[in-house]
């Protein structure tokens, strides 16, 4: 049977539409999906949300807003809306986590520094939406290799310095054991997470070199990389933090494998790499 607290991040089955995604889940035991804006958008927002409740699974988390590190102007505009928008989404699936991947570097830029403190910018903008919705703007680090293009935002402590001049309930991080592992501080920041209630989701995957020819498609099933899931799920429970824990899984052989499969894949590897340190 399934962990009751391993959530299928719906970008692990990339090729499923949400009906197809939702019956997956729902017969491997799943009782928690994250989704993504995309296959709920192409049926509609209401059929999702009755497609949702149908199903009777959770909502751990949707993805993904972000992208506002553009200077001012209708580009700006544009995505700051877009995320309002997203946060009304958020909602109506009775989900309380939007996951944030808040952008590179604009095109033609090479200033980093006003890069992240756009986020900021954008974040104050966006705070009584995400309170008014129940909403927790969840800023995800990517891995360094991923700052110029998706996010400049690559330690979990310096998510905690953009998420710290708002309300925990409005602004949390996005702790992914991919992108994160490697971090000297990541123990530290973890617990500092914990301290200031800005935990919003957890996110498990594993990291194996050599990295395929597009980086983003390099995550693999737990156990067959190199991270140690002990002390980072560890750390993660010690701080008092109790959600649904997701498995995102980028990686083409596994988008090209049946869904089913690739859900019976990601349990077993879940209750052999993680579960054991997350006391039921």
């Amino acid at each position: 049977m399934t962990n009751p607290i391993l959530s299928m991040n719906q970008a692990t089955i990339k090729y499923a539409d949400l009906k197809t995604a939702l019956d997956v889940c729902s017969a491997a035991g799943y009782q928690s999906i994250g989704l993504w804006r995309e296959p709920v958008e192409a049926v509609g927002l209401e059929t999702a949300v009755q497609m949702v409740k149908d199903s009777g699974l959770r909502v751990s988390t949707m993805c993904r807003g972000g992208f506002f590190t553009m200077e001012e102007g209708p580009a700006r505009r544009a995505s700051i809306d877009d995320n309002r928008k997203l946060i009304e989404e958020t909602a109506a699936l009775d989900c309380h986590v939007l996951v944030l991947v808040v952008g590179g570097l604009p095109e033609g830029s090479k200033d980093l520094t006003g890069a992240r403190l756009r986020i900021g910018e954008a974040l104050a903008e966006l705070e009584k939406d995400a309170l008014d919705a129940g909403v927790t703007l969840a800023i995800e680090p990517l891995h360094p290799m991923y700052c110029t293009d998706r996010a400049c935002v690559s330690t979990l402590g310096q998510a905690l310095d953009i998420a710290a001049p708002f309300n925990p309930k409005a602004v949390g991080v996005t702790v992914d054991t991919f992108h994160i592992f490697w971090d000297p501080q990541v123990q530290e920041s973890i617990a500092r997470a914990g301290r200031e209630g800005r935990i919003a989701t957890y996110q498990v995957c594993d990291w194996k070199t050599p990295l395929e020819a597009d980086p983003l498609l390099s995550r693999h099933y737990m156990g067959e990389g190199v991270i140690d899931f002990k002390p980072l799920t560890e750390a993660v429970w010690n701080t008092g933090w109790r959600g649904d824990i997701e498995c995102e899984l980028f990686n083409q052989k596994i988008w090209d494998t049946d869904p089913a499969v690739v859900a019976k894949k990601v349990s077993d590897a879940f209750d052999k790499e993680v579960a054991p340190y997350w006391p039921l």
